[in-house]
């Protein structure tokens, strides 16, 4: 049976019998905006109560209501943080009356700017939502002091997000992996800059350009299918958005407190109409950022007859530098009293360049005798023992991240009927073209050094060594011989898509409701490739670490002779002439890991719809057909046999067909009371590197093969929940979720494994795992004190925690948390808002999370604990200047991951960054 054609042509009859009923006569259409007439107000509700039919407004403010009798009815308009405002209407019988309300005073700013109307417009979009949603927008984003939206995200509930370098890069929603959220910028699906994940880091895209993020955490038909912990949909500004053109423009410095230097970040965003019914929206930001990070990594432990030590101890001193220069422009046209068109771009660029100076202490000689003799947590490595090889090397890496969009369409809203399309194209990329990672030296002492070395690791977090003997030796530079220059002259990742969609659908006004049949169609053309070319430099003794010296900063402890982070390239270049290069070892990094992987999506849809004042019911399903081809490489390394290594394509194509029903239902007893419920399937296909079909094969017949083969994630999921809307400004909810996934995928290796008439010693590929279990509960607070008296209606508080309980099971029967799932997370904030003054303090927690699945549980990495404080402080000097204080990180809040080894939790990792301050000054025109 062709599938994809006979949900085709269900929809198709669908349409038809639709387009077979009469339409009836009056409608009524109008704009809903704040009494100053400053903001449009999206998601307001407008009710025509006689007959019990109700209507959110767009993000324009507009709504329309169609096919009403001739008569005279009563329209009424709620929004959170409003009083409900009632309205007679007269219906002709033929025709369309306009009828646009305003609500609030005049002088009151509450919907408008400032924390209480943040809370307002939050909660009116949650409330108004078909599903389990939250949102933060535009100014909401800008009370809080983050740098990037993943860092914006997180003050949501359930929301959790992943560090990179003390700042927030993936984000983890219901403490599901990050690979299981699709993202989407103005409805157009993002694909990844980097060449081994699925999901997009929103470190590279600003906050200051974006108009709202919404998190869907439960899923309509109409939606796509590619989550299982939330679609992450965010938006940039329209010319609508506002009832007024507005400019605004902030100028900021940056300043860490370990780096000691001030950056810059500035930014312009604006809204412009050209007439009644042309706009322009756009905004343009750049930000750079200096900062230093004191580091500890540390191998997995090993114990020796009772004794617990680490084979191979690094302490690392990162500089880092990055830029973020983010652009969106949007052209907005009302083409006519029911239709809009829209062209909307955007931008990201992200620019980091690190410079990582490490001093490794390799024990591995001791690790079946353990090391020479213990002293309660003390012990010590003789090289009257055993050999100790110490190496110190710099990694010198520039790398741009671009994530770009653009996309056109139209909507079309009769009140009857609706029909909407956009054509789409996104392309991310991830480049280095010239990176040494690393230029290292080494040394090995032997017993005739003389060298003794001592670790103490009674410190949780930082083993400090000493050098009980030998210092001479160790601290010499000149003893430290050129090791290796590893040269990356490409790695370059790509993932492009084009997409075309439309929607279709046809409302019927019944007694006490709307019924609306939709249908509509989708299809996604994707590719993503990874070229990797490296020059591999062999050992020299012509050079020392003394050619190369610099000086360090690290804080931690003194970690010996370290390079200079700026003059060891130029002192490559300089002698790049002189060293060999290692021709196998090049062939072989640069081959292994190059794929390209086709990825189209055909998808369709067809859903009923009930519309009332107190029941919405969403139910239908959708259709998504895969077909991939995939390309890659498998390489047979032997260097003993072949002059290099050998080489040969590949490629692979399949297809399947995933069918994703859903059912939500809303209940709304009263306006200040909601109720939802929903079940639906999604799906989250693998990871496309996984799929490529690379593979390496060694001359110990140890093999390491992509799985072309991996089955996508499915899961069903259930949502519960209630909200109730206090009379004033704020609300409170409670819900639940459960979810069962299937075909969870992990890395694995298995011993004398036969793969297409093979056999191999060792054999490491992605498999699908049994099943796994995510359930849990969130309870959000949010109260804008308005009704308090003067000083103290100035006040806000907003709450929200989450508990996950998480179970995986793999293919060998462990069961284990799931990735990044924080078992606790919660946020609190506390403001004040008043006259002139604008305060915010946010405290952000989350649980330890497993991190890596190692080989059993006692190799498993976790990542501990996090609470961090931020404080924002704006003071207005005149109507439409403020000066802005930001303080991120404020109690310096660590990084600390560790594996249960030994009944002790032993070092794996550990950062400091210490806290970054930034001023400024913000006008509005």
């Amino acid at each position: 049976m062709n599938t994809p054609r006979l949900l085709v042509s269900t929809c198709a009859t669908a349409i038809a019998v639709a387009v077979a009923t009469p339409a009836m006569a009056g409608d009524v259409t109008g704009f809903v905006y704040d009494a100053s007439e400053t903001a449009a107000l999206q998601s307001a509700q407008v009710r025509v109560a006689e007959v019990n039919r109700v209507v959110s407004t767009g993000r324009d403010g507009s709504y329309t209501i169609a096919d009403l009798p001739a008569g005279t009815y009563t329209l009424e308009v709620t929004y959170v943080g409003a009083e409900t405002v009632r309205q007679t209407i007269e219906v002709p019988a033929t025709g369309t009356i306009r009828q646009d309300v305003a609500l609030g005073s005049g002088s009151d700013t509450i919907l408008v700017i400032g924390q209480a109307a943040n809370v307002a417009s939050a909660l009116s979009r949650q409330k108004a939502a078909d599903g389990v949603s939250s949102v933060l927008t535009r100014d909401a984003v800008g009370e809080f002091p983050d740098q990037n939206v993943a860092e914006s995200l997180r003050r949501l509930p359930g929301v959790n997000i992943l560090n990179d370098q003390g700042e927030g890069r993936f984000v983890s929603v219901r403490g599901l992996d990050p690979e299981l959220n699709g993202t989407s910028i103005d409805g157009v699906r993002l694909p990844a800059p980097e060449a081994d994940v699925r999901s997009v880091a929103l470190d590279v895209i600003s906050s200051d350009t974006i108009e709202s993020i919404e998190v869907k955490k439960s899923a309509t038909p109409d939606m796509d299918g590619d989550f299982i912990g939330a679609s992450v949909e965010i938006k940039t500004a329209s010319a609508f958005d506002a009832r007024k053109n507005r400019y605004s423009v902030t100028a900021e410095g940056s300043y860490n407190d370990y780096d000691g230097s001030v950056t810059p970040k500035g930014s312009l965003d604006f809204t412009q109409k050209l007439g009644d019914n042309f706009g322009i929206a756009g905004s343009v930001s750049y930000y750079e950022r200096q900062f230093e990070t004191d580091n500890v990594e540390a191998d997995n432990w090993l114990e020796v007859d009772g004794t617990y030590f680490n084979p191979a101890v690094e302490y690392r001193d990162y500089d880092v530098k990055r830029k973020r220069i983010n652009a969106s422009l949007s052209f907005d046209w009302r083409a006519s009293d029911t239709t809009k068109a829209y062209i909307r771009g955007n931008w990201a660029q992200f620019d980091d360049h690190e410079y990582r100076r490490r001093t490794t202490f390799d024990l591995s000689e001791f690790e079946d005798d353990g090391p020479s003799s213990v002293n309660g947590s003390t012990v010590s490595f003789d090289t009257a023992d055993q050999e100790i090889t110490v190496e110190r090397d710099l990694k010198d890496r520039f790398e741009r991240q671009l994530i770009r969009s653009v996309s056109v369409g139209s909507e079309t809203d009769t009140g009857t009927w609706k029909f909407d399309w956009q054509a789409s194209y996104a392309k991310s990329s991830e480049k280095e073209t010239w990176s040494l990672d690393p230029v290292r030296f080494a040394s090995s002492f032997d017993d005739e050094s003389g060298v003794v070395i001592d670790f103490d690791n009674s410190g949780r977090y930082i083993p400090v060594y000493s050098i009980a003997s030998g210092a001479d030796e160790v601290n010499d530079p000149e003893n430290y011989t050129f090791d290796r220059v590893e040269l990356t002259t490409l790695s370059g990742s790509t993932d492009e898509e084009y997409a075309l969609k439309a929607n279709l659908a046809r409302t019927f006004a019944m007694s006490g409701g709307d019924f609306t049949v939709q249908a509509g169609a989708k299809a996604r053309w994707r590719e993503k490739s990874y070229d990797f070319e490296m020059t591999r430099y062999k050992k020299s003794k012509k050079y020392t670490l003394a050619d190369v010296l610099g000086e360090q900063t690290y804080r931690l402890l003194n970690m010996g002779p370290v390079m200079s982070k700026t003059d060891t390239a130029e002192w490559f270049l300089d002698n790049e002439a002189d060293l060999s290069i290692n021709e196998y070892a090049s062939a072989l990094d640069s081959a292994t890991s190059d794929y390209s992987v086709k990825e189209d999506i055909t998808a369709a849809y067809l859903l009923g719809r009930w519309d009332s004042a107190t029941w919405r019911a969403i139910g239908g399903v959708r259709m998504e057909h895969t077909h991939n081809e995939l390309n890659g490489n498998v390489v047979t390394d032997d260097e003993d046999n072949l002059d290099l290594p050998l080489v040969e394509p590949v490629q692979y194509e399949r297809n399947y067909t995933n069918w994703l029903p859903s059912l939500t239902l809303r209940y709304s007893p009263e306006d200040n009371l909601v109720f939802r419920l929903a079940g639906y399937k999604t799906l989250v296909r693998p990871k496309l590197s996984a799929m490529a079909p690379r593979s390496t094969v060694n001359e110990d017949n140890e093999a390491e093969f992509g799985n072309p083969d991996l089955l996508p994630y499915e899961a069903w999921n259930a949502d519960a929940g209630v909200a109730y809307y206090f009379s004033g400004n704020g609300a409170i909810s409670l819900g639940g979720f459960y979810k069962d996934i299937k075909n969870y995928a992990v890395t694995q290796s298995f011993t004398d494994f036969t793969y297409e008439g093979v056999t191999y010693d060792e054999f490491t590929t992605a498999i699908n795992g049994d099943s796994a279990e995510v359930m849990g509960i969130e309870l959000s607070y949010s109260q804008a004190y308005t009704m308090l008296p003067a000083p103290l209606d100035g006040l806000l508080t907003q709450f929200n925690y989450t508990y996950t309980h998480s179970k995986a099971t793999l293919a060998d029967g462990r069961e284990i948390h799931m990735p990044a799932a924080s078992r606790n997370t919660f946020n609190v904030v506390l403001g004040y808002d008043k006259g002139p003054i604008d305060l915010r303090l946010a405290g952000t927690y989350r649980d330890k999370y497993l991190d890596e699945v190692g080989g059993d549980a006692e190799e498993d990495r976790w990542v501990n604990n996090h609470f961090q404080l931020d404080f924002s402080a704006k003071f207005k000097v005149m109507e439409n200047l403020r000066l802005t204080f930001d303080a991120i990180n404020l109690n310096n809040a660590k990084y600390f991951a560790y594996q249960d080894f030994g009944g002790a939790q032993r070092l794996l990792q550990f950062e400091k960054y210490g806290p970054t301050f930034k001023f400024g000054v913000k006008a509005n025109f």
